[in-house]
């Protein structure tokens, strides 16, 4: 992976049709990840309801609105392809469940994809998959994503905050949606449920303040013990990030 004075623009796109399963989370932690490594990054908030991701003051979040007369405004995308084709650097796109479906036909129908990479671009999708009652849906989001392409493009973020990734004995990697598209993923993250009343609690916290694993451990009001636990996730994530080429 490149480190520090990276010369190709690479795209990280956090997509995913089901709200309320980690988008803007997943995002957080890419934009903190390459901030961590040395890497320039801009991170955009597109989505029109709840602009989870702008809202981490650490992050240098811009918004991007797509909203106009009520419903989705098609060439709001136009604009954020002009950044994406004419800014160098890493950036980091999270998405909004209710543009999820407009968003990647945009991208399908314009044949954007093969334009980004012909300018330069790599693309990254980052598909969330939970436990719980949205598993279903967020494997049908996933499919939907991985079958429109035959690049090897996709990361695949499991979380497992609401439950076990799994049906009748099988994890994830082990079901017939990872076979059947494993080529085109170039890897998996997983966000493991831990005790809840501990790293639980603190992972909460954490997030419902908007803040990022170091402004969290900095904090006067985070207790000794919280800061260790999020040490640790923090660790733990961003060493599994680092053995995907995400760059």
């Amino acid at each position: 992976m490149k480190r520090n004075n990276e010369t190709e623009a690479a795209i990280h796109l956090s997509l995913q049709g089901k709200g309320g399963v980690g988008k803007s989370l997943v995002a957080s932690i890419l934009a903190q990840y390459f901030i961590h490594r040395g890497t320039t990054i801009r991170c955009i908030d597109t989505d029109p309801v709840n602009q989870t991701f702008a809202q981490y003051k650490r992050l240098p979040v811009e918004r991007v609105k797509l909203i106009r007369d009520g419903g989705i405004d098609q060439r709001g995308f136009d604009a954020l392809m002009e950044t994406l084709l004419t800014s160098e650097g890493v950036f980091v796109v999270d998405n909004g469940a209710s543009t999820f479906v407009p968003l990647w036909n945009y991208f399908l129908e314009n044949n954007t994809l093969e334009l980004l990479r012909n300018s330069g671009r790599r693309v990254y999708v980052h598909s969330i998959v939970t436990g719980g009652q949205a598993m279903d849906d967020t494997l049908e989001g996933f499919r939907q994503l991985a079958e429109t392409t035959a690049d090897q493009m996709f990361v695949v973020w499991i979380n497992e905050y609401f439950g076990r990734v799994e049906w009748q004995g099988k994890g994830f990697l082990d079901m017939k949606v990872y076979r059947d598209n494993e080529q085109k993923i170039l890897g998996s993250v997983a966000i493991p449920k831990r005790n809840q009343d501990t790293f639980g609690r603190d992972v909460e916290e954490m997030i419902s303040r908007k803040q990022t694993f170091d402004e969290a451990v900095e904090s006067d009001s985070t207790l000794i013990m919280a800061k260790q636990r999020l040490r640790v996730i923090q660790r733990e994530l961003f060493r599994q990030l680092d053995v995907i080429p995400l760059v």
